[in-house]
């Protein structure tokens, strides 16, 4: 997602963190199918972050044989939304004619426009044995002239979207520019979306090219300028006028 830009934080200094506007913990929200998900945003503090309006993080969750995710056909309208997995299988279909098995590092972009509807459940391959199922999926505002756009639909396998390995740090470019790579995924607006790894003690810059920049941590913690957060969290950075940016660092 697109990261939010803040003073360059002093490393062991803790009133450094007030580069961070707002650190956010996901509430659990129950989908009524039996599956739960843990929303980050909207929160009542903070409704979006750049394009990003919904994030919610889902599973980790091991489903019993013959059993899986089901969300039955439903709409969207003037927004786009993404899925992205770190574990398990989920079939996307929709009224367009799309259907696309995501898998773990790919993204699917379904862009809703003027109205289209989708189904995403665990494939029957999946509930065989005891697949688990883990991942995100974001919803991304629309620029007001693209609202009602015809419906589309891309996807990435993982091979195909930009992989970075350096000094401890792996990062996936999903979608926009970082590390001066750039995924081939289109878009109608221009937003940043990354998987950044790091190894315990590696350090990451927070890219300055957006104005409004936050990372969610997923698994483990880091570290920003002596504090440490862990997950899940939705760290939001405060505005800022400073043209250089702290780093975030794997906590040891």
């Amino acid at each position: 997602m697109s990261w939010m830009p803040s003073a360059d934080p002093v490393l062991g200094d803790k009133r450094s963190c007030d580069a961070l506007e707002l650190v956010v913990v996901p509430r659990v929200r129950d989908l009524r199918n039996g599956f739960a998900v843990r929303r980050a945003m909207p929160n009542d503090k903070r409704q979006m972050v750049g394009p990003f309006i919904f994030f919610d993080q889902m599973g980790p969750v091991q489903f019993l044989e013959g059993q899986g995710m089901d969300v039955r056909p439903h709409p969207h309208i003037g927004l786009a939304t993404v899925t992205y997995l770190f574990d398990g299988r989920v079939m996307h279909r929709d009224s367009e004619g799309n259907a696309s098995e995501i898998t773990p590092g790919a993204m699917n972009l379904m862009t809703a426009g003027r109205g289209i509807a989708h189904s995403e459940r665990s494939p029957q391959s999946a509930r065989r044995g005891h697949e688990g199922l883990f991942g995100i999926q974001s919803w991304i505002a629309l620029p007001r002239a693209h609202e009602e756009v015809d419906p589309s639909f891309q996807h990435f396998d993982a091979g195909n979207l930009p992989v970075i390995e350096d000094g401890g740090v792996w990062a996936r470019v999903i979608a926009g520019t970082a590390f001066g790579q750039q995924s081939p995924v289109g878009m109608l607006s221009e937003w940043l979306y990354a998987e950044v790894m790091l190894d315990a003690g590696a350090r990451a810059p927070l890219d300055p090219d957006h104005e409004e920049r936050a990372i969610y941590v997923v698994d483990g913690e880091v570290d920003i300028a002596g504090e440490t957060f862990e997950a899940p969290r939705l760290l939001i950075f405060a505005l800022g006028t400073e043209s250089r940016y702290g780093p975030l660092h794997a906590h040891d």
